[in-house]
């Protein structure tokens, strides 16, 4: 996304978010724990026509408000981050769609995602720790090299299971992607994602994936096989 020189203030960009606020994707939403009602698409059109803006979006950042922060990510260079600075946005961010696009926008294309990814792993928040779950996953699926693939398939089988949900969620994301991508360990991911049984009995749309692992490992496999 091209740099703006735009000079849209906050208070104008706060107000055309407010003209896009639908009561009703605000009561869909909050069932998630979002507190915002935009569409996203909307919300990245207005991204779209604002471009990059580091200044805009960590103004908008510090209103505080879910909307507001979602556009900060859509709209921030993320290289323009200092650590220090993207740790305290994710001790900061309290919806799981802000936490999930801090990590995913900003901190996975920061110079700094691999320092974050350490400590925020340690860390005894379990939200700021799924974010370390969230950065080791992806290293697991796209730079495995260094990992200690069964030192965290220990971690796994020990705290999985007793794990707050998003943490949860977010090792459960890390044991099925060694297991996809991982063959020499996938046998002990299976039995592991077996003998624990987290996420086995969560609700799957049609056409969808359960995220039990067993069966995402096993259909992934299947689908990389085929083709």
């Amino acid at each position: 996304m091209a740099e703006s020189t735009s000079t849209e203030s906050v208070s104008e960009v706060m107000a055309e978010l407010a003209a896009l606020e639908d009561p009703k994707m605000r009561a869909v939403n909050e069932k998630h724990g979002d507190d915002h009602g935009v569409n996203l698409t909307k919300l990245r059109a207005l991204a779209k026509r604002l471009k990059t803006q580091q200044d805009l979006a960590r103004e908008l950042w510090r209103t505080g408000d879910t909307a507001a922060r979602l556009l900060a990510l859509l709209i921030c260079r993320p290289k323009a981050f200092e650590p220090d600075e993207l740790d305290a946005m994710m001790r900061e961010a309290r919806a799981p769609k802000v936490q999930d696009w801090l990590v995913n926008y900003a901190v996975k294309k920061n110079p700094h995602a691999e320092e974050l990814r350490l400590t925020w792993l340690a860390d005894p928040d379990p939200v700021v720790a799924s974010a370390g779950w969230a950065l080791t996953a992806d290293r697991v699926v796209k730079k495995p090299e260094g990992l200690d693939l069964p030192g965290l398939l220990d971690v796994i089988e020990a705290q999985m299971k007793a794990a707050p949900d998003r943490l949860q969620w977010a090792m459960n994301t890390c044991l099925a992607d060694i297991g996809i991508e991982h063959p020499d360990h996938r046998p002990r991911a299976l039995d592991i994602g077996e003998r624990l049984e987290v996420l086995k009995d969560y609700p799957t749309s049609p056409g969808c994936t359960s995220p039990f692992a067993p069966i995402w490992i096993t259909e992934i496999v299947r689908r990389q096989q085929e083709k």
